[in-house]
């Protein structure tokens, strides 16, 4: 069975500084494809990357920050029904529940209260669309799953959970440090033909190397720290970048440890060239190293992954 990675986004956000768009990864399986957030544009990227809603199965979302989740209602709503060639059987989206963590996190939204709402507030449209489109009832198609994790400082917060599986995909995921976000997770999806592992926003983490140990591919974030610095952004922020955050440096050494065959760099912070980007990650990971633009096509299997 083929297996292909299409980086649809590899921007981090919310704000647009380049070209890229926001963070989103599709993964095709034979016939079929699921994604892995739902930033800026991934719907237009996954359509003009030959991708129709009629083969979407499942969304994965690694936390719920607004750059990769921003485009969730509008990827639903633009591949759903017959007149656009979408999903007209289940589907499922899949990702974090409350943070039980926060100061009044009970109160804010998980992955399935942020469908539900979105669904509610575009309620007009779909009764219009149902109706006179024919297009079956949304909200009973998209079937949403908020993940229970283990709880943060325990022993099992380190080690791998099941996420999701079908004949195609097992999805096993972990939680990753991307303070204050709780919980933020990393996924790794096993095929047939490899697997692939989705670090979402995180810092240099163990966990990260225990998800990917021995994957083919490593989908991993990257901060450029210098870049902010230089801009003058407030102490504040450059705080979180560099404690929610990984190095390119620090994205190589995820990558040695849990020795993959190769390293994607996505959901790039700040801006570089792309030679700055692998040069670093190069000096602490000697496998191979692609600093990833928006639709690029990585294919699996043997006898080597190699660029579409």
């Amino acid at each position: 069975m083929s297996v292909e990675l299409i980086t649809l986004g590899t921007a981090a956000g919310p704000a647009i500084r380049g070209p890229e768009n926001g963070i989103s990864s599709a993964l095709v399986v034979g016939d079929v494809f699921y994604m892995v957030d739902f930033g800026l544009g991934c719907s237009r990227a996954a359509h003009e990357a030959g991708l129709r809603g009629k083969d979407f199965v499942a969304g994965f979302v690694t936390h719920l920050h607004s750059d990769h989740v921003v485009e969730l209602p509008g990827f639903l709503l633009w591949n759903w029904g017959n007149p656009v060639e979408g999903f007209t059987g289940p589907v499922s989206v899949v990702g974090p529940g409350k943070d039980a963590t926060r100061s009044g996190g009970a109160g804010l939204s998980g992955t399935s209260e942020l469908v539900s709402h979105s669904l509610e507030a575009f309620s007009y449209d779909i009764d219009i669309r149902v109706h006179d489109e024919a297009r079956p009832p949304l909200a009973s198609l998209v079937h949403t799953v908020d993940l229970t994790t283990p709880p943060v400082g325990t022993p099992e917060a380190g080690r791998p959970f099941y996420v999701y599986e079908d004949d195609r995909v097992k999805v096993t995921g972990i939680l990753v440090e991307h303070p204050p976000v709780r919980p933020a997770l990393a996924f790794r999806f096993d095929t047939d033909a490899g697997s692939v592992v989705f670090s979402g926003d995180t810092a240099e983490c163990d966990a990260m190397a225990v998800l990917a140990r021995g994957a083919d591919v490593l989908v991993h974030e990257a901060v450029n720290l210098d870049f902010y610095a230089g801009k003058g952004f407030a102490p504040e922020f450059l705080n979180h970048q560099r404690i929610a955050h990984t190095t390119p440096e620090g994205a190589g050494r995820v990558a040695a440890a849990a020795g993959v065959g190769r390293l994607v760099l996505s959901h790039l912070a700040g801006r570089a060239e792309p030679q700055w980007w692998r040069s670093r990650a190069a000096s602490t990971f000697d496998g191979l190293v692609d600093v990833a633009v928006s639709g690029q096509r990585f294919r699996m299997g043997s006898p080597a992954l190699a660029p579409a």
